[in-house]
């Protein structure tokens, strides 16, 4: 399914709009309306099992015009009020909420996003980067901080009062999970971070699934797969360029006897983040297939499926150009009957 064509402009209308070559702005409206499914995202939304959920890394995009959206919406607005129209389509039911890795959240700033949401919606949100980073990267927006070593790393104190309670007072059931999202950095080496991993984790309040997304390929070794199992939490499996590909990461990191698999497909491959936003903007169609990544991802879910587990996937835009229409397509190959061998 692709967004549907835009109708054909009404010459009187250019009386009153941009000039001549200019693109139409996004305007102000009463709500943000949701794009009316059509039968065939009815149809795949019925072929998915229950605890398959799809979604985007957050939703605030005004290219998903037609895709998710009943029209073109400023950014600002579908970031305040366009979540509920986002929950409507009937493959969404999951998102990301990044704005979260920046600053903690209220308790009412999540409550008003799960009072936006059907029952069966789930949140994967990330924690504050100030417990997963040793040391303040050398950037601009960390002011004073840059470059030195972070107090906060692995406060467990801290995360429970500040990062848990809110979330789980906000979200309550529709918190899928809590993601701990470890950049590239220097940490110690598999023992000594997996060690750090398991106190801080086994330190916070019990409930909420704990997830980690780690990405030194390093890391991934049996120390931190113990530390997982000592706690119940559970790998974040990413596609990222620098990491293991998503059935090499499957095979050194088995999701059995977890709650929840999780995965986040993040970036086309050979691509930087920052180069693939300045290459897929303004995200409104898919620009570059990646047909064996979502191969992978559809064998996965398929098999967490069959174990009666939750699949949770949350895909952004720099993977190929428009998360909409990856979750289209990946919903497409999950739902194809398989050949029996």
């Amino acid at each position: 399914m692709a967004p549907r064509s835009p109708r054909a402009p009404n010459p009187q209308l250019s009386l009153f709009g941009p000039p001549e070559g200019e693109p139409e702005q996004p305007k102000e409206r009463d709500a943000v309306g949701a794009a009316a499914p059509d039968e065939e995202l009815l149809a795949l939304s019925r072929a998915l099992p229950a605890t398959i959920l799809l979604g985007g890394s957050t939703w605030s995009f005004p290219g998903w015009e037609g895709w998710v959206y009943d029209g073109r919406y400023a950014e600002p607005r579908l970031a305040r009020q366009g979540l509920a129209a986002y929950a409507r389509h009937p493959l969404l039911r999951a998102v990301g909420v990044d704005r979260t890795h920046y600053a903690p959240l209220s308790a009412a700033e999540f409550a008003e996003y799960a009072a936006a949401v059907p029952a069966g919606f789930r949140f994967l949100v990330k924690a504050y980067d100030a417990l997963t980073l040793a040391s303040f990267p050398d950037r601009p927006r960390y002011g004073a901080e840059r470059g030195k070593a972070n107090p906060r790393f692995l406060d467990a104190a801290y995360a429970a009062d500040q990062v848990v309670a809110p979330f789980v007072e906000g979200l309550g059931e529709k918190g899928g999970a809590l993601l701990f999202q470890f950049a590239p950095q220097a940490l110690g080496g598999p023992d000594r971070f997996a060690a750090r991993l398991a106190d801080f984790l086994g330190a916070l309040p019990p409930g909420p699934l704990y997830a980690v997304e780690v990405r030194n390929r390093e890391l991934l070794a049996q120390p931190y797969i113990q530390a997982l199992a000592a706690v119940g939490a559970c790998h974040c499996y990413n596609v990222l360029s620098r990491m293991p590909d998503l059935e090499t990461q499957a095979r050194v990191v088995p999701s059995e006897g977890w709650p929840a698999t999780i995965v986040r497909w993040l970036v086309a491959p050979g691509l930087s983040y920052e180069e693939a936003g300045r290459r897929f903007a303004p995200f409104d169609r898919m620009q570059a297939p990646d047909p064996t990544t979502r191969h992978s991802v559809a064998a996965l879910a398929r098999e967490v499926a069959a174990a009666g587990r939750t699949f949770l996937c949350t895909i952004n835009n720099n993977a190929e150009g428009c998360a909409p229409a990856s979750i289209v397509e990946l919903s497409r190959e999950i739902a194809r009957p398989q050949r029996v061998e």
